[in-house]
């Protein structure tokens, strides 16, 4: 006789993960676009060419732009680059009809000279800055003025002067003066935005480490763990790895700048009194441990 016949069992599902899922599917569309928008605003900023000066047909243009900011040494490289337009150039403005004198303002370090009929070459400034301190970082930002007077065949010449910024980790807004046949312009530095972010996420960063070696040292502590050498091993390697991630500052920020005051100095405080708590408790707990257990 043949056995009854029994039908198969119907398998349980396991709980969905699409609640879970479409949360986070969400969270990273979002902060993909964000992170987006961020990077073409800021893209936008460092594209800006600010032109302020003169018109006139007969002009010399000076393009100058930021290469890098030294907020150390209070001090920008300006890389220089001089065209005389119409009548004031020849083979397209390469080469001055005469002898071009462009004078700078007193911030900036030294004049230029060039010679009549020869090719004109790009050139570097030092341009210090003023109003600002590096220990104010990221949060820090400075001013200089720029100011250029062309002087061709010994007779002042209009100028027109279009300034950008190629220095990612610094924002470039100006000031012009009052219009003139020279080109003087009021410049204000301030840290990039991505530069904020990332900055605000360093301390973000360090806040929350110090936070859970507080809570592991709660626990430990409370519940007489003992010398528990995991907990130590990674209580050890977050203090140290806390030093290497702050040296990863854009900008090399020297120490005692903000960035410490607000969370370094303060996580790495946190951590190693957590650590020497942990390792007293520890030491304590098996201590007593072995006067229990030892023979009397």
């Amino acid at each position: 006789m043949a056995p009854p016949w029994d039908p198969p069992r119907a398998r349980r599902s396991g709980p969905s993960m699409l609640p879970v899922l479409i949360p986070i599917a969400v969270l990273i569309v979002v902060a993909v676009s964000v992170g987006s928008w961020l990077q073409f605003t800021e893209r936008q900023a460092i594209d800006t060419v600010h032109t302020l000066g003169s018109t006139a047909p007969d002009r010399v243009d000076v393009e100058a732009n930021v290469q890098r900011v030294d907020a150390a040494s209070r001090e920008l490289v300006l890389r220089v680059r001089v065209i005389p337009r119409g009548t004031l150039g020849e083979e397209d403005g390469t080469a001055p009809v005469a002898d071009l004198s462009l004078q700078t303002s007193h911030a900036t370090l030294g004049d230029l000279v060039f010679q009549a009929h020869e090719r004109i070459a790009p050139k570097d400034l030092q341009v210090a800055v003023s109003d600002g301190s590096i220990s104010d970082y990221p949060f820090d930002s400075y001013e200089t003025d720029m100011g250029f007077w062309a002087v061709l065949g010994g007779k002042e010449v209009p100028v027109r002067l279009l300034l950008s910024n190629s220095d990612t980790l610094f924002s470039v807004s100006t000031t012009p003066a009052a219009p003139r046949e020279e080109a003087v312009v009021g410049v204000k530095l301030v840290r990039s935005g991505s530069l904020l972010v990332f900055a605000t996420f360093m301390m973000i960063v360090m806040w929350a480490l110090a936070a859970s070696v507080l809570l592991g040292t709660w626990y430990l502590t409370t519940r007489r763990q003992g010398l528990v050498w995991p907990a130590l091993s990674w209580m050890a390697a977050t203090l140290f790895a806390l030093a290497a991630f702050r040296n990863t500052a854009p900008g090399t920020p020297p120490i005692g700048c903000v960035l410490d005051w607000f969370a370094f100095l303060w996580a790495e405080t946190v951590i190693a009194l957590c650590l020497i708590a942990v390792v007293g408790t520890g030491v304590r707990t098996a201590l007593q441990a072995d006067a229990d257990t030892r023979p009397t």
